[in-house]
């Protein structure tokens, strides 16, 4: 199986903030705009290896900067590495005020998307190669991140983290 770069997954989704997205302060609901990550998430995670995929985990999600009613989203998501069957998916999520012609970012998040074979088991996924910098810089991180998320979810061991620990032992 040949490895893809993150830009081959690359997915930018545009959503208009209507009434009916939106709580009594006239800003975007969190739970909204999770359902549109998810949608792009599972976007990307599909064009990295063509096949359908489901959501594994979703990654702490912290609002910087709340999206108003009227304004626009943009959710930008890519694969930033692949594992056997899983692939860690990196979203970055813009607001933009078209009255006063700014963008601000809104909030980072990371999902993980398993794919799946006709019988709806597992498959296996291509790597990830990454080639910019910033590229590298998730892929490095995307096994520590991994290994926390198995540890939270109670499948690793934190004494079996390696990586993990390498951030907080000192040789």
């Amino acid at each position: 199986m040949e490895g893809r770069h993150p830009q081959d997954s690359l997915v930018v989704m545009t959503e208009l903030v209507l009434p009916n997205d939106t709580n009594l302060y006239g800003n975007l609901m969190g739970g909204r705009l999770m359902y549109w990550m998810d949608i792009a998430a599972a976007l990307a995670a599909g064009k990295h290896c063509n096949a359908p995929v489901v959501t594994a985990s979703v990654d702490n999600i912290s609002f910087e900067s709340p999206i108003k009613l009227g304004n626009v989203v943009h959710i930008e998501a890519k694969v930033t590495r692949a594992f056997n069957t899983s692939m860690e998916i990196h979203m970055k999520v813009w607001g933009e005020d078209f009255t006063h012609q700014y963008k601000y970012k809104s909030n980072e998040a990371y999902y993980t998307f398993v794919a799946l074979d006709p019988n709806r088991k597992p498959r296996p996924v291509p790597t990830v190669i990454p080639q910019t910098e910033e590229e590298n810089k998730l892929f490095d991180g995307a096994l520590r991140r991994r290994q926390l998320r198995l540890i939270l979810g109670g499948k690793m061991k934190p004494n079996d983290a390696q990586e993990l620990m390498a951030l907080f032992m000192k040789d």
